[in-house]
C-alpha cells in the first residue's frame, strides 16, 4: 500500500473514535436527565392519585344533580305542553264561537259556505287537541307523580320544592279529570257537532232534483243524470261527514243522510204523479179498467227507466261525493242501497203484481214493455248497484224479469189454449160473418209479429224453452220459435173455423162462411209482418185456396141447382114445351128470390172485393145460361112476362152490390172504409187498442 493511503485511513480512524467518545458521553448525560424526569413522574402521579381521592365525593354528587335533573325535565317538560294544550282548546272554542256567530249571519251562500269550512276546521283541530289531552294526560300525570314520590323519598331537594311540585301535580291531576270530559261530551266540542249535524241536514234538504217532471214529459229527449249540488257545497258536504264519523257520530251521519236523501228522491219521483204505484196486489190489478192499467204499465216503463237513470244515479254520485272517504269506501255504497231499496221496491212490487194478475190476452204487449224495459235497463241497473251491498235488488230484478217471462208465456200459450178450446163453446154467426175471435186473433197476431214486439216475444219464448231444457240444451233459433209459436195458435185458429163451420144446417152458409173468414185472414195477413213470418206460399196454400175452393162449393150449392132448372135436354123429347118451359121458368125465379133473400140476411159476403169476384163469376155461370134457355124458348110463351137476359145480370149485381141488411131488410150500401183489400184503413194499433177486458170479449175467446 501506497504511504499515502495508509495516512488517509489512519485519520478516518481517529475521526470515528472521537465522534464515538462524544456519543458516549451525551448518552451519559440524557440517561441522567431521563432519570430525573421518572422521577418528577412518579410525583406527579401520587399527588393525582391523592387529588382524585379527594374530589371523587364532589363527582359523585354532580353525577347525581344532572340524573335529577333530567328526571325532572322529562316529567315538567310534558307537563308543559299538556298546559299549553289545554291553553290551545281555550282559544280554539273562543275561535269556534266567532266563526259560527258569523257563519250564522251570513246572507250570501257562498261566503257562507266558505265560513263553514273554516268552522269545520275549527272543530277539527278542537278535537285533535282534546284527543292530545285525552292521550297525553295519564302519563304526563304518571310521570309528574313518580318524580313527586322519588323526590319525597330521596329527600333529593329541599322539602320547599318538593311542596311546589307536589301542588303542581295536585292541580294538574284534578284539572284533567274534570276537563277532559267536560270538553269533550258536554262542552263547546258537543255544542258544534250538533251544529254541524243541523247544518249537514239542511245542505241536504236543499240539494234537489232538477227538471224530472219536464223531462218526463219530453219523450224523445235522452235521459241523463245531473250533479246535485255545487263544488263548494259538497265540500263542506264531504268534510262535515268526515268530522263527524272522526267523532263518534258516524251512525248519526249515516241516518240524517238516509232519511234525507230519501225523502228528496222520493219527492222528486212524486213530481210524475205515480199514483198507480198504490195498487200493486194482483188482485187489486185485476180489478182495474183495462185503459187504467194500460196506461200505468206505460208510466212503469218510463218511470222505472227515469228513476234509474236520474234520480238513483245521482244519488249514488252523491254518496260517492259526501261518504267516500269514510272507512275507505265501504260506508258509501251501503248508505245508497239503503236510499235506492225503498225506491225501487215501490217500483218492483207493482212489476211483480201485473206479473202475478190474470193471464188475459190483451195483457201480453204490456208484459212485453216491461219486459223489454227491463232488458234495456240490465246492463245499466247492474253498474249501478255493484257489489255485496247491491246484490239483493238485482236479485229481485231477475226475479222480476223471470215473472215477466213466466207470466208473458203464460199469456202466449193460454191464447192459442183458449181458441182451441173455444172449439164447440159458441154457435157460428148467422150471416156468415167473420167471427169476432177470428179479428181478434188475426189482430193480435199481426200485432205480435211487428218488430215493436217479435224480438222479445222470441226472446221471451228463447229463454223459457232454455229453463225447462236446460242450459246446455240447443234452442231453435228466435226466428223459428216464434213462427213455429204463431202457425200453432193459426192452426189452432183454422180448427176453430172449421169447427164452426160443421154447425150449419143450411147447405150453403157453411160455404160463405169459410169463404168470407178465409179470404179475411188472407187479405188482412198478406203484405204484413205476420204474413211474411208465415210465409206467402203457407198463406196461399192454407187460406187462399181454401177460399177459392168454399166459392166454388158455393156457386155450385147456392147457384147449381138454378142452372140445372134451365137444362133444355128433356124439353127436347116433350110435346107440351110450352108448359114445361113456363113451369120450370116459374121454379127458377122461385129460386132466384129464396136465394136472393138469403143473400140478405144469411148468405152476406162482407168483402167488397170478394163480392166484386163472386159476382163476375156468378154473372158468368148464370146469365149465359139463362140467355140461350130465354133466347131459344121466347117464341114458346110470352117473353114480356119474364125479365131479359140484360136485366138479368142486373138483379145478379143487386145481390151483389155491397148491401147490409138494416132494420127492416132494406139495403144499405156499405162505406168503402170496410174494404179488405188494398184500401184497410185500420191499423194494427188501433186494432189492438180497441180490444178492451168486457164480457164480451171475454166470451169470444
Amino acid at each position: 500500500m501506497a504511504p499515502n493511503e495508509e495516512d488517509s485511513t489512519l485519520m478516518k480512524l481517529e475521526l470515528a473514535c472521537t465522534d464515538l467518545k462524544n456519543l458516549l458521553r451525551v448518552s451519559a448525560k440524557v440517561e441522567e436527565t431521563l432519570e430525573k424526569i421518572d422521577s418528577k413522574f412518579e410525583d406527579t402521579e401520587e399527588n393525582l392519585s391523592t387529588a382524585a381521592k379527594r374530589l371523587a365525593p364532589l363527582h359523585s354528587l354532580a353525577m347525581t344533580a344532572k340524573a335529577l335533573e333530567t328526571r325532572i325535565n322529562r316529567a315538567v317538560s310534558p307537563a308543559l305542553a299538556l298546559l299549553d294544550s289545554f291553553k290551545l282548546a281555550e282559544s280554539l272554542q273562543q275561535n269556534l264561537l266567532a266563526v259560527y256567530s258569523k257563519a250564522s249571519s251570513e246572507g250570501n251562500p257562498k261566503r257562507r259556505l266558505k265560513q263553514l269550512i273554516k268552522y269545520v276546521d275549527c272543530v277539527d283541530q278542537l278535537n285533535a287537541t282534546i284527543n292530545t289531552i285525552s292521550q297525553d294526560g295519564e302519563p304526563v300525570i304518571q310521570k309528574l307523580q313518580e318524580v313527586v314520590e322519588f323526590l319525597s323519598r330521596t329527600k333529593a331537594t329541599d322539602q320547599y320544592r318538593t311542596h311546589r311540585l307536589r301542588e303542581t301535580l295536585v292541580t294538574l291531576k284534578t284539572l284533567y279529570e274534570t276537563e277532559v270530559d267536560a270538553m269533550r261530551f258536554d262542552g263547546l266540542l258537543d255544542e258544534s257537532l250538533l251544529n254541524l249535524q243541523d247544518e249537514f241536514e239542511g245542505m241536504l234538504q236543499q240539494l234537489k232534483h232538477q227538471d224530472i217532471g219536464e223531462s218526463h214529459e219530453d219523450e224523445e229527449a235522452e235521459i241523463v243524470d245531473s250533479d246535485l249540488g255545487s263544488e263548494m257545497e259538497v265540500q263542506v258536504l264531504t268534510r262535515i261527514a268526515e268530522t263527524l264519523a272522526s267523532n263518534d257520530c258516524l251512525d248519526i251521519c249515516i241516518d240524517i243522510f238516509v232519511k234525507v236523501r230519501y225523502r228528496r228522491a222520493a219527492k222528486a219521483l212524486m213530481r210524475l204523479n205515480p199514483d198507480y204505484l198504490k195498487t200493486y196486489f194482483p188482485e187489486e190489478i185485476d180489478e182495474m179498467e183495462w185503459e187504467s192499467l194500460e196506461t200505468a204499465i206505460t208510466l212503469w216503463t218510463q218511470h222505472f227507466e227515469l228513476a234509474v237513470k236520474t234520480v238513483i244515479i245521482s244519488e249514488k254520485k252523491l254518496c260517492v261525493q259526501v261518504l267516500g272517504g269514510i272507512m275507505d269506501g265501504v260506508i258509501w255504497l251501503e248508505c245508497f242501497v239503503k236510499i235506492a231499496d225503498k225506491i225501487m221496491a215501490v217500483f218492483f212490487r207493482f212489476g211483480e203484481g201485473v206479473a202475478r194478475s190474470s193471464k188475459e190476452p190483451q195483457k201480453l204487449f204490456k208484459l212485453l214493455d216491461m219486459f223489454d224495459s227491463l232488458e234495456k235497463l240490465k246492463i245499466k241497473f247492474s253498474e249501478v248497484f255493484e257489489g255485496e251491498a247491491g246484490a239483493d235488488i238485482c236479485t229481485r230484478f231477475r226475479e222480476l224479469e223471470k215473472l215477466l217471462i213466466h207470466a208473458s208465456s203464460k199469456v202466449f200459450w193460454e191464447f192459442g189454449l183458449k181458441i182451441e178450446g173455444n172449439a164447440d163453446g159458441f154457435p157460428p154467426p148467422q150471416d156468415c160473418s167473420v167471427p169476432k175471435l177470428v179479428r181478434y186473433a188475426i189482430n193480435y197476431l199481426k200485432y205480435l209479429a211487428t218488430d215493436i214486439y217479435s224480438v222479445s216475444m222470441a226472446k221471451v219464448l228463447r229463454t223459457e224453452q232454455i229453463w225447462k231444457a236446460g242450459i246446455l240444451s240447443k234452442p231453435e233459433t228466435d226466428e223459428n220459435l216464434l213462427n213455429d209459436s204463431i202457425t200453432n195458435i193459426m192452426e189452432a185458429l183454422q180448427r176453430n173455423i172449421e169447427s164452426k163451420r160443421s154447425h150449419y144446417r143450411d147447405k150453403v152458409q157453411p160455404h160463405v162462411f169459410a169463404m168470407n173468414t178465409y179470404w179475411y185472414i188472407y187479405m188482412r195477413t198478406r203484405n204484413t209482418e205476420l204474413g211474411k213470418l208465415l210465409g206467402e206460399e203457407y198463406m196461399k196454400k192454407t187460406y187462399k185456396v181454401f177460399t177459392e175452393e168454399s166459392a166454388y162449393l158455393y156457386q155450385r150449392q147456392a147457384w147449381g141447382p138454378l142452372v140445372r132448372l134451365l137444362d133444355t135436354e128433356d124439353l127436347k123429347r116433350q110435346s107440351n114445351v110450352g108448359a114445361i118451359m113456363k113451369s120450370k121458368m116459374d121454379a127458377f125465379f122461385r129460386g132466384f128470390e129464396e136465394i136472393s133473400q138469403k143473400h140478405r140476411g144469411s148468405y152476406v159476403i162482407q168483402a167488397i172485393d170478394l163480392r166484386e169476384q163472386i159476382r163476375e163469376s156468378t154473372i158468368k155461370f148464370v146469365v149465359p145460361v139463362y140467355t140461350e134457355f130465354f133466347n131459344s124458348y121466347s117464341s114458346v110463351v110470352q117473353a114480356k112476362s119474364y125479365i131479359n137476359p140484360e136485366s138479368m145480370q142486373g138483379l145478379l149485381g143487386q145481390i151483389f152490390n155491397g148491401a147490409d141488411r138494416v132494420g127492416d131488410g132494406k139495403f144499405r150500401r156499405r162505406d168503402s172504409k170496410d174494404r179488405l183489400g188494398g184500401g184497410i184503413s185500420t191499423s194494427i194499433e188501433s186494432d189492438i187498442k180497441d180490444f178492451r177486458r168486457s164480457g164480451s170479449n171475454a166470451s169470444d175467446i
